[in-house]
């Protein structure tokens, strides 16, 4: 039997063929690697050593303010801060780290922390069972593309019990806080992580775990004080803080304009006008990385402080003159039927300059905390509430009489009740023939009355309509417009109000109030700028509450140089005949200095000889009590304008007093309030050049 034949075995054969396929493919590699090591070798090499440059901005100290005898009203106190720079590369698990190193040697206030900051930091504590959170079916939509990646941690955040995030120990919240704090800024710039009440200890354990912690840094920050503590604080306007940063209505200006979130800028009246004045240059450093860190940083340009502002205000006078109102006001508040009463207003102006010498307001408020009565600063009220002014702007209406030829200077008048269709007006009672200068000193409104419906193209005759052209309504207002009555002064503050028009013009007896300023309102700056134009000759000039810009000075206590003055602006020139405004000002001054003269009581025999015109208004309350009573209480306002001296003006003044009583009983406030303002202003003048100052003797001096 033969033998069968003997089967040849596989198994080498294909281990030579696998052989050879590692071979190939070794070989191969070998190759790739040669190529890369000695074709791409050196480009593979730059890249390793390839360096970024990243150019960051950080803040510096803001420009301060001072008054117009260069003492310091607004300043930046130094404070001890902790911050933290986000480097690009940095890890959130670092950060965590950091944090929680960094919440063991500072105090941190916990109130900011939100219950979504409290989740997102149980998810990143707790990484397991923030993944259990996400069902399979949800993470295979993502793989689908029919759910987004970033829905995953929305789904976690809301998943995130209370449980969960009560289990946190006042430690763990301190360190969420602080967490909080570094994802807030920006990467290279540094981000306040504690600026208030960091203690020398603090700042002492900081400096030393420096190394322990990067990105944490000890640094010196800037507070805004305020000398004169709350004189004058809602004009000087506010500035956000360093957790506020950009107030969000106005980010994107401020973007745009090269500034970073968190940055801290003006949000209110001359911190928000001089925003580009007082914020300063910022350093900017170039920090250049390699890999993502920070290997070396260079300075490319020193930042430099704000600069600093000399304001027109004196507030040594300011002080005198909000003592005064306070001290006027309680007293007008003891008397019966006063309860509406609850501000007054003075401005005092340069009327050569349009400068704004004081710009005071005080008003009866609420404490929120102890719920007593106390005075407030309100000084903003100069600009953003207006009022019936009453017989104060007479001196607009003769001179828009002259304008017109409605009348001519020596044009009299016989003052007595006029007997409209359905009414009577008069003057406070019959004055007999007046002419235009002893109508201001008497304060006729009948006279008034009769130039207006002359203006109009009107006729008197007892008992009948005036027959007068509704057009003018907007020729009066416009004359008015020329000394700045219901139209913007042009001040340098935001939110200036205009005052309101009347809109119903249906009956006559309505134009005829408006002659006498009991039908449109003006602000306390517009009837300060009206006297002004009177005082000076015709030039309405632009108030301004900015004398000076300065340089900043590196010396302390010092001011830099003169980077720029304001100038006068003239508005408009009333372009009238000069006999014209010296009948107003000679009407002012007999009110002021001659016997019947309405403020000859207050201001007659004074050495600085004023000018002034009273006024009176029936009104209408409209304060912040206006929604307990079911229909507006009728009232009455008080104001008084003037300057001195008569026949070389130096300073100008509007005095407003609102809502101070109603019915009968009468009060002289508005012309106490002016004559004590007036000597003030004199007394303080006369001791100034003497060398006698007494501002170390103020209530609450600054020295």
């Amino acid at each position: 039997m033969a033998k069968g034949k003997k089967k040849k075995n596989p198994i080498p054969f294909r281990l030579n063929i696998m052989f050879f396929l590692i071979f190939i493919l070794f070989s191969s590699l070998i190759i790739r690697l040669g190529i890369v090591q000695i074709v791409y070798g050196n480009d593979y090499l730059r890249e390793v050593d390839r360096t970024e440059n990243d150019v960051a901005n950080t803040p510096v100290p803001r420009g301060k303010m001072y008054d117009r005898n260069l003492n310091p009203v607004v300043d930046n106190e130094p404070r001890n801060a902790i911050t933290y720079t986000k480097y690009p590369n940095t890890k959130t698990a670092d950060m965590v780290k950091t944090a929680e190193v960094l919440a063991t040697l500072i105090e941190k206030d916990t109130k900011k922390v939100t219950l979504p900051d409290k989740k997102d930091f149980w998810i990143l504590k707790h990484p397991k069972e923030a993944e259990a959170l996400i069902t399979k079916a949800e993470r295979k939509k993502v793989v689908e593309k029919k759910l987004e990646q970033k829905s995953l941690y929305k789904l976690q955040m809301e998943r995130v019990t209370e449980e969960n995030i009560n289990e946190f120990t006042k430690d763990e919240l301190e360190v969420i806080a602080i967490f909080r704090e570094f994802n807030s800024g920006y990467a290279l710039t540094p981000s306040i992580v504690k600026n208030k009440d960091v203690t020398t200890k603090e700042y002492a354990r900081v400096s030393e775990h420096l190394d322990e912690m990067p990105g944490v840094d000890v640094t010196t920050d800037w507070e805004r004080t305020y000398k004169y503590e709350e004189t004058l604080r809602s004009v000087l306007g506010k500035v956000s803080s360093s957790e506020e940063g950009i107030p969000s209505e106005n980010i994107d200006y401020y973007l745009a304009r090269d500034y970073t979130r968190n940055d801290r800028v003006g949000k209110s009246y001359i911190e928000k006008q001089y925003e580009d004045v007082l914020r300063g240059q910022k350093t900017r450093v170039e920090n250049v990385l390699s890999k993502g860190e920070v290997i070396k940083t260079n300075t490319l340009t020193e930042g430099q402080s704000g600069k600093d502002l000399v304001l027109t205000i004196d507030m040594e006078l300011q002080q005198k003159v909000e003592a005064i109102i306070e001290s006027e006001l309680r007293r007008t508040k003891a008397k019966g039927n006063t309860y509406l009463l609850d501000r007054a207003f003075v401005v005092l102006m340069d009327p050569n300059t349009g400068e704004v010498l004081t710009m005071a307001g005080r008003q009866y408020g609420r404490n929120s905390k102890t719920g007593l009565t106390e005075m407030n600063d309100f000084a903003l009220g100069n600009i953003t509430t207006s009022y019936t002014m009453g017989s104060s702007v007479k001196g607009a209406t003769v001179y828009t009489g002259f304008q017109t030829g409605a009348i001519a200077p020596g044009s009299a008048f016989f003052d007595r009740k006029l007997l409209l269709a359905g009414a009577k007006k008069g003057s406070y009672s019959d004055l007999g023939y007046v002419t235009d200068v002893t109508a201001l000193k008497k304060s006729s409104n009948v006279y008034m009355f009769m130039t207006a419906i002359k203006i109009a193209g009107g006729h008197y005759i007892p008992h009948r309509p005036l027959g007068i052209n509704r057009e003018a309504y907007a020729i009066m207002r416009n004359h008015y417009a020329q000394f700045g009555l219901g139209v913007r002064t042009g001040i340098d503050l935001p939110n200036e109000s205009v005052g309101f028009k009347g809109v119903d013009m249906s009956t006559d007896g309505l134009l005829l109030d408006l002659s006498i300023g009991q039908y449109d309102t003006y602000t306390p700056m517009q009837l300060a700028q009206y006297v002004s134009t009177i005082a000076n000759g015709g030039k309405r000039l632009e108030p301004r509450m900015v004398r000076e810009i300065r340089n900043p000075s590196n010396e302390h206590n010092e001011l830099g140089s003169v980077f720029k003055t304001m100038s006068p602006k003239v508005l408009n020139d009333l372009d009238g005949k000069d006999v014209w405004i010296q009948r107003v000002q000679e009407g002012f001054r007999q009110v002021a200095q001659e016997p019947g003269g309405t403020a000859y009581k207050y201001f007659g025999g004074k050495s600085y000889r004023a000018a002034a015109k009273t006024g009176t208004a029936e009104a209408f309350y409209d304060g912040p009590r206006r929604n307990q009573y079911s229909a507006p209480v009728p009232t009455i306002n008080l104001t008084l304008v003037g300057y001195a001296p008569h026949n070389n003006p130096e300073v100008a003044f509007s005095v407003v007093v609102p809502w101070v009583y109603q019915g009968k009983p009468s009060d002289d406030i508005n012309k106490r309030i002016g004559e004590e303002v007036m000597d003030a202003y004199f007394k303080l003048k006369e001791k100034r050049a003497k060398g006698e100052s007494d501002a170390d003797k103020a209530v609450e001096s600054p020295q």
